[in-house]
């Protein structure tokens, strides 16, 4: 569906229902260079299963208008809006590497509106190497190249996550190259990497969210390791938040290298 927020047009992926304001909500972040798409089987599953889906493109990626975040911060105000616009009171947020920390800066700015918050594929700092960052800038081809080398353990991804055969790297390819080519004005690319590198509010933002949280980290991943998690969950865990960690024998795309794993991880944690 599309609602307009801060006076653009926002598409908002509903798993194939009808929204519905008066149901439990659901929000899904995407990370840089990515969309909706990335959340199928997850947002899918929950639609048909009780809960209000809206799995977002950012604003000025893909099918939303806008102004693309040039922060964490410009990103966490749009979720807020989002869920002013669509009338939702109250959501949980599930956000996917640099959507993870727009999941948390979010929640902590709206405290009680969110009932869950679910990490995936995080880490705090989340610094980008220079390498990539200037990839992303001057060869943004190449970039994509490297990180979707990085940021996959398999080639060969379960048949639930889109379809028996699927070429999963140049899925991948195709999807960052739709993502970086649907915004003419802007990098989208390079804008997010300066995003995720440049956000310094993460333990700050911990220490003042009040829901659950969840991290769902990739044993394998070699873009947020899963270490450089760890500091993020020890500033949970001293700020006395519920927290509940799980680590899939998979790399950065949880979402389609362990479709299974990271929806049920997910229907867990949300059923409490």
């Amino acid at each position: 569906m599309y609602q307009q927020v801060n006076g653009a047009s926002t598409y908002c992926y509903t798993g194939g229902k009808p929204f519905d304001a008066a149901k439990p909500t659901v929000v899904f972040i995407h990370g840089v260079l990515n969309d909706h798409s990335v959340w199928i089987l997850q947002s899918r599953y929950l639609a048909h299963h009780g809960w209000n889906v809206l799995a977002v493109d950012l604003p000025g990626h893909c099918k939303s208008e806008g102004e693309a975040p040039a922060s964490v911060e410009a990103a966490a105000d749009f979720v807020a809006a989002l869920l002013d616009a669509a009338g939702v009171q109250k959501a949980a947020l599930v956000g996917h590497s640099w959507g993870s920390l727009i999941a948390l800066e979010a929640a902590a700015r709206l405290q009680d509106r969110v009932s869950h918050l679910v990490l995936v594929g995080t880490a705090y700092p989340m610094k980008v190497s220079p390498a990539l960052i200037e990839a992303s800038l001057n060869e943004p081809e190449k970039g994509l190249k490297m990180i979707n080398v990085f940021s996959r353990s398999t080639l060969a991804a379960p048949p639930s996550a889109l379809g028996p055969g699927t070429w999963v790297y140049g899925a991948s390819l195709a999807l960052g190259r739709r993502v970086l080519r649907s915004n003419p004005k802007v990098n989208v690319f390079h804008r997010g990497f300066v995003a995720c590198d440049s956000y310094a509010g993460g333990e700050a933002a911990m220490a003042r969210i009040t829901c659950p949280v969840f991290f769902v980290l990739g044993a394998q991943d070699q873009m947020t390791q899963p270490r450089a998690a760890q500091g993020l969950i020890a500033a949970a865990r001293a700020a006395g938040k519920a927290v509940s960690t799980v680590a899939l024998p998979v790399g950065h795309h949880q979402m389609t290298e362990a479709p299974d794993a990271t929806l049920f991880a997910i229907r867990e944690f949300l059923a409490r």
